[in-house]
């Protein structure tokens, strides 16, 4: 693994050390963490938790909830480890594939599952070789579906994050299986196209599925100078741990 660097993340709250050269978490990590709608004392496994940002962002927004994390790299899994206690935060990490969940893990059910599945199932791949696995899909998003959902007790949350165009993949893959389903397009800009969306969904459900208006990151038309020029939403979310929240009310 490359050096590892320290950043901030919820406005400071939350201090996570990651690979200074290989793949690092962001923002996209933050609003999902953001949109799981999660409350003091129940159970969230993240699936592919990396350095574990994401499940962390909850823990910070949520005291009191019980983690847990799945991780296929043995180093990223260390870094997650780490990270849960530098911050004084519970967690328990486990290393493995999540297409061979441990058996710790399939004898267990747990109230949310979220997960920030790799992006691109084609291109180059990252020279990094830890960035090249979270980024480029080698177990099929199917598969990720397949194994969240079999972690969650009937009713839970699935929070996941992923490319829009790939929208139509997930909602293949939750039919049937999960519904209450809730879409909500993250545009960068004001007119711009949604290129991420964040999904809920609650096992066995059968409410009928919402398309929220996009959630709107950054002010200006375009990028210009250094700042980050966020929305006041996105200010909350990224900055001050607040909860993404549908019309005023988070994603139950």
């Amino acid at each position: 693994m490359s050096d590892l660097r320290e950043d901030g993340f919820l406005g400071g709250r939350l201090r996570i050390t990651q690979p200074a050269g290989g793949y690092r978490a962001g923002a996209d990590a933050v609003m999902m963490a953001a949109a799981c709608p999660a409350r003091a004392g129940q159970s969230l496994l993240e699936l592919g938790c990396g350095a574990g940002v994401a499940m962390l962002c909850v823990a910070i927004r949520v005291p009191g909830i019980m983690l847990s994390g799945l991780e296929l790299q043995p180093e990223y899994a260390a870094l997650a480890r780490r990270n849960a206690d530098a911050n004084g935060i519970a967690a328990q990490i486990f290393q493995g594939d999540l297409a061979r969940m441990p058996a710790t893990l399939r004898d267990t059910v747990f109230d949310h599952v979220m997960a920030n599945p790799p992006y691109f199932t084609a291109g180059t791949a990252a020279p990094d070789a830890g960035r090249s696995t979270a980024r480029h899909e080698n177990t099929p998003l199917a598969v990720w579906i397949d194994a969240a959902l079999r972690r969650l007790r009937p009713g839970g949350h699935l929070t996941l994050i992923q490319r829009t165009e790939r929208l139509g993949m997930l909602m293949s893959a939750l039919e049937g299986r999960a519904g209450a389903i809730t879409i909500l397009p993250v545009a960068p800009r004001e007119g711009r196209e949604a290129g991420r969306v964040i999904i809920v969904a609650r096992k066995g459900a059968r409410a009928p599925l919402r398309l929220l208006a996009p959630f709107i990151m950054h002010e200006k038309p375009s990028h210009s100078g250094d700042g980050e020029d966020l929305t006041p939403a996105a200010q909350a979310v990224l900055r001050d741990a607040a909860a993404l929240s549908r019309g005023g009310a988070d994603f139950r």
